[in-house]
């Protein structure tokens, strides 16, 4: 495998029509998930991808492992668990950054919070080239905490490179206050660490840009610090930092950007 991505996908239920969700009366299903999203636009541009993740063993797990494994990517390693549910989620039609945007998960107990170090694969996880993590799995349970950590264990045996994408959501932790410091830490023992501007102001108070956040995580032999629409500065250890600016789209959706750009960044590492 070229990358192996590790973490909780859950069927998404999108509005049929605007409005707050206790008027909109109908749904469809999609599907989300940080790290399939990584993998499946890997898959598309060429590479070999697998997730690795744990689903419920009901209807919603199907369709999980089916519509991802449809993109093209390995979903051999994906458990089923037959005593908790695969996680859910319904959201509002616009846009995360208004006022009037809702999300409602349903996600506390399901099958990938149960992912720990001894019920996931490790061949499975070490068969890529790069191991691909984010900030939302740990945030999960203690178990899967527990998983993360031993991931991004810097150690003479660790056969991947391990991308780490902050993902810093302060609504997913137990405790707000604790994600911002177990973060920084997993980043420092990761290879290669993806990381907004805004969010590492947010989770970390660092504000003096790209060059201000290498100084608080010079571990990591990449750093990518994401600019929103200004581009994107890379710092690699021995070499000067290097800033490209962002290409002139037409914003369709901001959901999903972050992944995609993890995606375009791990083909071009592997290329």
């Amino acid at each position: 495998m070229d990358v192996v991505a590790l973490g909780e996908s859950m069927v998404t239920f999108l509005p049929a029509r605007p409005g707050r969700l206790a008027d909109v009366p109908s749904f469809d299903r999609g599907i989300g998930g940080a790290e399939s999203n990584v993998a499946c636009a890997l898959a598309a541009a060429g590479h070999t991808a697998r997730w690795v993740s744990r689903v419920g063993a009901d209807g919603f797990g199907d369709h999980l492992i089916e519509t991802i494994g449809g993109y093209g990517v390995d979903t051999s390693a994906v458990g089923r668990d037959p005593h908790r549910p695969t996680g859910i989620y319904f959201r509002t039609a616009d846009d995360r950054d208004t006022d009037t945007h809702e999300v409602v998960y349903y996600r506390a107990g399901s099958a990938a919070s149960a992912m720990s170090p001894g019920s996931v694969d490790e061949d499975a996880l070490a068969a890529g080239r790069v191991l691909h993590l984010s900030g939302i799995t740990p945030a999960l349970s203690a178990d899967c905490l527990a998983l993360v950590r031993h991931l991004c264990t810097r150690r003479a045996d660790r056969a991947p490179l391990v991308s780490f994408d902050v993902n810093h959501r302060p609504g997913l932790w137990k405790d707000a206050a604790d994600g911002p410091g177990v973060l920084l830490d997993l980043a420092r023992g990761a290879d290669l660490v993806f990381v907004g501007e805004d969010e590492a102001a947010a989770a970390w108070g660092v504000t003096g840009g790209p060059d201000a956040i290498r100084a608080a995580l010079p571990e990591p032999a990449t750093l990518v610090v994401k600019q929103g629409s200004r581009g994107a500065t890379v710092h690699r250890h021995g070499e000067a930092p290097v800033f490209r600016a962002a290409l002139r789209v037409d914003v369709v959706a901001p959901v999903g950007a972050g992944d995609a750009f993890a995606a375009g960044f791990l083909s071009a590492t592997l290329r």
